[in-house]
């Protein structure tokens, strides 16, 4: 699956691709944790979001509000911090105040003008309008799970996108996550730019995405816009 030469459709993950979300979470918990008088290590704290917040989403659908609260409830009970539910809500609230990195809009007000662009994410359409505020651009096409009932690494959301934009040809996502993005990409054939921030390194058994960048700025390089 090579990048088509006539590239028309990019699609975006937004959180971890276009939004810090793992300062955003960090400092969520920082603050919260601090009402108590306890310290929160960073790489403990991720360490747990992505794993809690995974078998969360493997259940039954419930809006990503309600993900955020179920995650924050089992991280504060791991961390023996004794975390009243009622107060759980700190997390889906401080959505609105996650950041984009410091290139996303730059890189993206590049990109729509060669390009329609769209989202493809795993929130609801509440808190995913919350950041757009964030980002000043006209998206073409919008997916959320709250629209197709689904988290990925499913298959929902790329199906959902196809039947929008009339078949797969010309469309290439743009993702920093292997697991939610990179693997559904690969298993419904559709090209994808893997944005290893973190660099992480791919065990053998695992198959490489179709090119790996390490920000959008190699991104919109790639595709002949910088």
């Amino acid at each position: 699956m090579p990048i088509p030469k006539n590239i028309t459709f990019l699609t975006f993950d937004v959180y971890g691709t276009l939004i810090d979300w793992e300062t955003g979470v960090y400092d969520a918990f920082a603050a919260e944790a601090a009402r108590d008088g306890m310290d929160i290590d960073r790489g403990a704290l991720l360490a747990l979001f992505h794993e809690i917040s995974r078998e969360v989403e493997s259940g039954s659908y419930e809006l990503y509000a309600e993900v955020l609260r179920r995650t924050a409830i089992e991280i504060a009970k791991r961390m023996n911090w004794p975390l009243e539910p009622s107060r759980s809500g700190f997390l889906p609230d401080s959505v609105q105040r996650w950041k984009p990195f410091r290139e996303t809009n730059p890189q993206l007000q590049k990109l729509a003008k060669k390009y329609r662009l769209g989202l493809l994410s795993n929130i609801d359409d509440k808190l995913l309008g919350q950041t757009r505020r964030h980002i000043p651009i006209d998206f073409d096409l919008v997916v959320t799970a709250q629209q197709v009932r689904s988290y990925k690494p499913e298959g929902a959301h790329f199906t959902e996108c196809a039947r929008r934009i009339g078949g797969k040809r010309g469309w290439v996502h743009v993702a920093s996550s292997y697991y939610h993005d990179v693997v559904p990409c690969l298993k419904q054939r559709v090209p994808v730019i893997w944005v290893n921030r973190a660099k992480e390194t791919l065990e053998p058994s695992q198959k490489k995405p179709t090119v790996e960048v390490g920000n959008l700025r190699e991104v919109a390089k790639l595709l002949g816009v910088s």
